[in-house]
């Protein structure tokens, strides 16, 4: 089959490379695309993606971003007929307002923090001694992962709101391990691919701003089959139900003492959770993709390898602030045993140059889930560009965690 990948970062990048080892694939497009999207697809420049898809003949489009699903692409593929991988605009609000996405978890009784919504500073200020610190603040639309703040005291939640536009919604902090939970959706029933675990912060020991996401890991031990079974019936398959959501539905979860609690839906595969995802997926993509644009989604459909994957991600200087773009990057050649995706780099005539905030995502996989983080930080060490920044410690909560679910 022809398929069409929409977006061009390092969650497409992933995509793109899986869906080229995909045998029913015979033609791959992407666009934008990126440096990295070009080695194992024909990119494109055209934002008119339905005349894309229909001068190519594609048969089916796989859309990456949450912009386009909000924008409605997925409503446009449909009203003509043709396959497409997302939920539509009505069902993409719950990513692109956070107000809507927490009205409609109380409204279904799916667990979430207690919350407020607010419209001005004054509310805020008003509301603020409802709460125990710390509390989280989070602007309505979409942010790129950054319209999230923690603050740990009055200071911090005053600053906060200089900086995030309202409405504002305002919500309990919760205590527990965080988890990616991402289920791929046929309007009917819904699949869960492997657990993973992204890391938001920007330094080490998760400190800093949040960032569009510094590193993940995706390990089968994160959760019991149990767990599983529950988050899907609790959490994905109600929100299904309801509203006939299809494409990748995604529940941000802190596993509290309580049990899973949703930090927040997304309505397509995380960046960086994609890229260790599809490192350990081991099936035809592709099928699985086409069976749920189908709705005709089954559980065979999806095969994984035991082995673990760790991404790392090597960010500009600056991010996630004002970045410096345009430094070339050495070394990719050289990086041997793992799979680097491009996020934010463009092919110039002196090679390849950082273009973007958070640039590739070094990823491997290993015997253990200590083997994969050695063998991404190994191949990290050979890559190379002025001002480049990353995490030293991906991947280890999760060791530590696994570590002492052991013992006990």
């Amino acid at each position: 089959m022809k398929v069409l990948i929409i977006g061009g970062g390092g969650r497409e990048h992933a995509l793109a490379w899986r869906l080229a080892a995909s045998p029913s694939v015979t033609e791959l497009h992407c666009s934008p695309g990126n440096p990295g999207i070009a080695q194992v697809a024909v990119c494109h420049s055209s934002t008119d993606y339905v005349h894309l898809a229909e001068s190519l003949g594609i048969d089916l489009t796989v859309v990456g971003p949450e912009a386009p699903l909000v924008a409605g692409v997925v409503d446009q593929f449909r009203a003509l007929g043709r396959h497409i991988v997302g939920p539509t605009a009505a069902n993409a609000a719950l990513e692109g307002s956070k107000v809507y996405s927490k009205r409609f978890m109380q409204k279904l009784g799916i667990p979430t923090a207690r919350f407020e919504t607010l419209e001005s500073a004054e509310e805020a200020r008003a509301a603020f001694p409802r709460f125990r610190f710390p509390l989280v603040l989070k602007t309505d639309g979409l942010a790129a992962g950054k319209g999230v703040i923690i603050a740990q005291d009055l200071a911090e939640a005053e600053d906060a709101l200089t900086q995030l536009a309202y409405p504002l919604v305002l919500e309990e902090f919760l205590q527990g391990e965080e988890v990616s939970f991402i289920a791929l959706c046929d309007g009917r029933t819904a699949v869960a691919l492997e657990p993973s675990q992204d890391h938001k912060r920007i330094f080490d020991n998760d400190q800093g701003p949040n960032t569009g996401g510094m590193g993940a890991y995706s390990d089968s031990r994160i959760l019991n089959e149990n767990q599983r079974s529950s988050i899907l019936e609790t959490v994905i398959l109600p929100v299904v139900r309801a509203t006939g959501f299809t494409g990748f539905l995604y529940a941000g979860l802190m596993m509290t003492s309580d049990g899973p609690s949703v930090l927040e839906f997304n309505v397509r595969m995380g960046d960086p959770e994609t890229q260790p995802l599809m490192m350990r997926l081991d099936c035809d993509w592709a099928e699985a993709l086409l069976a749920s644009a189908r709705g005709a989604l089954s559980p065979t459909h999806l095969r994984w390898s035991p082995k673990p994957a760790t991404c790392v991600v090597l960010a500009s200087e600056g991010y996630p602030g004002t970045v410096h773009s345009g430094r070339r990057i050495e070394g990719l050649a050289a990086s041997t045993g793992c799979q680097v995706f491009h996020a934010g780099t463009c092919q110039t005539e002196e090679g390849i140059v950082t273009a973007g905030g958070r640039v590739l995502g070094v990823t491997a996989l290993g015997e253990t889930l200590e083997a994969s983080i050695e063998n991404a930080y190994a191949g990290v060490a050979q890559i190379h560009f002025e001002g480049m920044q990353y995490r030293k410690d991906i991947g280890f909560r999760g060791l530590r965690s696994l570590r002492s679910t052991s013992v006990q």
